[in-house]
This record gives structure tokens, sequence and C-alpha cells, in this order.
């Protein structure tokens, strides 16, 4: 037999991931790309001497990235610098601002000024998200996630306490901190990846070990060097691309992907990887009695948030920012309820900023800042219009003028939007979603769509609908999962 053969539906990081390990391993691999490059949300904007990370702007959990490479006998520095940041990122409140410092007896510090006696038990958290994130990252994740029994391994049973699976987050950091400012500050990396704090397994307390031990960091030129990183290994490794290339639909006989039609051409693989949406490829790319789930199963699933961005470059550099900032300035509660009970437009939203010409002087003209601004909002919302947009533009900027003390909107001289309508139309994203599937309970591990078919037995699937979940590290990491999967099934 000669060399088996695998499309790749989509180049985002689970896609590139999966292309690179299935190369790895032998497999001769063809990515199919409907946008003009790689990255998939985390595409780059290039206008007017400008330059935007479309998508993810936060680099965490950088032992993941270096593991992806090393599993190629490469390393990061072969491909991107890294930087650390310091502060991590800033937080305004209502009257004021606390910068989250790298150093973490600078950080204990911080959590003392704010409640005493609060330091050692930072300690002791921290010791519990440890384990919990060496448990999440090294053994959950990489599992595929097709049935109990993968979890069954003593150290996971006896630890699936410890692994706190079944209390809530919110719970978990209330049992430490009293203070509202420091509770805030330990629900926001689950807030952002998609579920409210009281609805996220306390597993995710991992994510502070990722924040406060691991640190926040920038690749130089942006987040966009992974995306060229990865690429440029997948190249290496004999991977083929076709950008500007659609997949149209896949022909199924005997419960076998047969063949992948395109708008430009006809392929007939062994194999087919979906880094594309998982529920466009089940609903628009096959024929209904190949689809796994019913549409009452994805109506019923809950959502991470979508998200309100600008892409925003001023005429000025501001007088002290900061890479990351995070405007908790209005109560949490209501945003709250607008993105995951009661979904509709927020009325007054927190909000997140990059300025990452502060880090930079590469994405922006000499003199200049470029500044993207991001707003959780429901997925599946109608109504995006260019004036909502507009409103909310002016809404968050006019907020963020008044904790710098200075004017931004009559500095701005370039600016895109994207939201709900434009995740729809560039990504296929179900209900224009940005991070896919909430991490809720009902929606960890084995409760995920499955990364294989249950109907066509060489059809597999990659990326933020399927395990491990929302977020890049995990992408990655989902990747290599589903490549194993299919090797495994098919040899």
């Amino acid at each position: 037999m000669g060399e088996k053969s695998v499309i790749v539906i989509g180049s985002g990081f689970a896609g590139l991931s999966a292309a690179t390990f299935m190369a790895a391993n032998g497999w001769k691999v063809t990515v199919l790309e409907k946008n003009d490059g790689p990255g998939g949300r985390a595409r780059q904007l290039k206008e007017q001497g400008f330059t935007f990370d479309m998508g993810p702007s936060f680099y965490w959990m950088p032992d993941v990235f270096e593991r992806y490479f090393n599993c190629f006998g490469k390393k990061v520095a072969d491909y991107y610098t890294l930087e650390r940041l310091d502060p991590s990122y800033r937080i305004y409140w209502k009257d004021d601002h606390t910068d989250v410092p790298a150093d973490y007896e600078a950080l204990k510090n911080v959590f003392e000024s704010l409640e005493p006696g609060s330091s050692s038990k930072l300690d002791a958290y921290l010791k519990g998200a440890a384990y919990k994130y060496d448990a999440g990252m090294n053994r959950l994740v990489y599992k595929p996630g097709r049935s109990l029994t993968e979890f069954m391994d003593w150290q996971t049973i006896s630890g699936v306490f410890k692994l706190q699976v079944f209390s809530s987050i919110k719970k978990h950091i209330a049992r430490y901190f009293k203070h509202p400012k420091l509770k805030q500050m330990m629900e926001f990396p689950v807030l952002f990846l998609g579920a409210l704090p009281e609805d996220t397994p306390a597993l995710y307390s991992l994510m502070n070990y990722a924040d406060i031990k691991g640190g926040t960091w920038y690749p130089q030129k942006g987040m966009y060097s992974v995306v060229e990183g990865m690429y440029r290994l997948a190249v290496e490794k004999g991977v083929k691309f076709h950008f500007n290339e659609a997949v149209t639909r896949i022909e199924v006989t005997n419960g076998n992907a047969e063949k992948v039609i395109t708008d430009k051409a006809l392929y007939q693989p062994d194999a087919v990887i979906s880094g594309a949406d998982y529920h466009f490829t089940e609903k628009n790319l096959l024929p209904a009695a190949s689809r796994s789930y019913s549409d009452s199963f994805w109506n019923n699933r809950v959502m991470a948030p979508s998200c309100l961005m600008y892409y925003v470059g001023l005429n000025k550099k501001l007088k002290q920012p900061v890479h990351h900032s995070l405007f908790f300035d209005v109560p949490f509660e209501q945003h709250g309820k607008e993105i995951y009970k009661q979904p509709r437009w927020p009325a007054e939203p927190l909000f997140y900023v990059s300025v990452s010409s502060v880090s930079d002087d590469t994405v922006a003209p000499p003199g200049h800042e470029a500044i993207v601004f991001l707003v959780p909002v429901a997925a599946g919302l109608e109504g995006d219009t260019e004036e909502l947009r507009e409103k909310y533009f002016r809404m968050i900027a006019g907020r963020m003028e008044k904790h710098l003390g200075e004017s931004i909107l009559d500095a701005v001289v370039y600016k895109k939007t994207f939201s709900v309508s434009n995740f729809v139309s560039d990504y296929n994203s179900f209900r224009g979603n940005a991070y896919g599937l909430a991490n809720t309970l009902g929606q960890t591990a084995i409760f995920r769509p499955a990364c294989q078919s249950k109907k066509v037995k060489n059809l597999f699937y990659t990326g933020q609908l399927t395990v491990p979940g929302p977020g890049v590290p995990p992408s990655l990491v989902s990747g290599e999962v589903v490549a194993k999967q299919v090797i495994k099934v098919l040899g």
C-alpha cells in the first residue's frame, strides 16, 4: 500500500497542529483553508502601518507551546521570541486600578494590601491549582474523550475529588478570599472563556495557576508569530496548504467519507479531519444521515461568548498604557446575565483592551498606538449593525478616557470592527461564537462533541467545539489528540 492521505479542513491552531502530527507520522497531508492565509481566528490585520492580532492576544501556558514544538525535535525559540510581560495585566475598578505583577512575592503584597491574611491563602489556593494544572494539562487533556474508562486510572480516580470537577469555581474561590476585588481577579480567567464562575467546575482554577505562576507572555511581532511558526513547521514536515479554497461538501458512501469537494477541486483521502466549526461541518458539509448530532443537541449547547471587537489606530502615544487591561469598572452580575442567562446586547459591559504597541514598536507607525478593544457578548445575537457597534465603541472608549485622564476618540486614525456576523461569515462559526463551547460540567471531557464521527468511520474533528475545549493551548492539544485517534483507528 502507498502512503495514506488525509485532508485537514481549516488552518487554525487545531488544524495546523493536527496536520503537523499527521505528517510527522508519515501521512500525506493537504490542508484546505477558505481564507487567504493560515491562522483561522488568529489571523492578522495589516492596514495603514498598523498590525493587529485579530483573535487571541494572551499568551498563557508557555509549557504547552514548548511541548508542542519539542514533539517535532524543535523548540519555541526556533520560530519566535517570547517576552514576559510585567505587569501581566491591569484591572480598572470603579475608582482606581490594580496592576497584577509578574513577580509572585509582589503579587502577594497586592493581595495583602486588599485583604490582610490573603497572601498565605493564595499560597494554599495555588497549591491545589498546581495539582489540577498538572493533572489537567498533563493527563486529562491528552485523552480523546471517547469514554469514561479513559479517566479511570488510579491517579485520576484518587485525585478526582482533588480535581473538584463537581463543585463550582465561584464557591471554591470564596472559600479562600473575601474581598470582592480579589474574587473578581481570580474569576476573570474563566469568565472570558465561556461560562459564569458559578457554572464552571473548580477544576478550572488551573487557569489561575497558568496566569499567576506561568505568566503572561508576548511573542515578538504578535500572536501571529505563533501561527507563522506552526505554519513553517508544518511545511517543513511536508504539509501542503491550499488557501482561498472552501470545502463545499463531504461525500459519504457506506459510512466512509470518500470524497471532499471544494469550490476548486475534488479529493479522495483516506481520512478527513475537520478543524472547521463542528456544527458547520455536520450541517453544511455532510448529508443528513451522516450527522452525529441532531439540531436539538446543538440548540441545547451552552456557548462561550462571542465578541464585539475594534481594531483601532491612534495618531498619538498614550501617557500610561499597559499591554493588557481589563475594565471591571461596572458591576459584573448584570453583564454576566446578558451573556449567559438572558442573552441580549449588554447595557454596561465589562471589556478588555490590548495596546500591543506598548511592547512592540513594529505594530504601529512611530508616535502611534495600536489598540484592540474586546467586549464579550452572547453568541447568536441579532441586530449586529454598524450603528450598534459605533454606540458601544463610544461607550467603552469614553470609559477608558475617563480612567486614563486623556482623550482617545479624537486621536482615532484607523478603525475596523468585527462581531457576531463576521464570526459567522469569516469562520462559519456556530451562532457567531468566538470561543466554542462553554466550560460547564455538562460540557467537559466526554460530554463534549466527540473527536470521531459516530456515523462516518474516517471522519474526525479538532478545535474548540470538541475535546479538550476553548483557548489556544487546548487547540494545540486538540490537534495532537485527534491525530493519535486517526492513527489508532486507521493505522
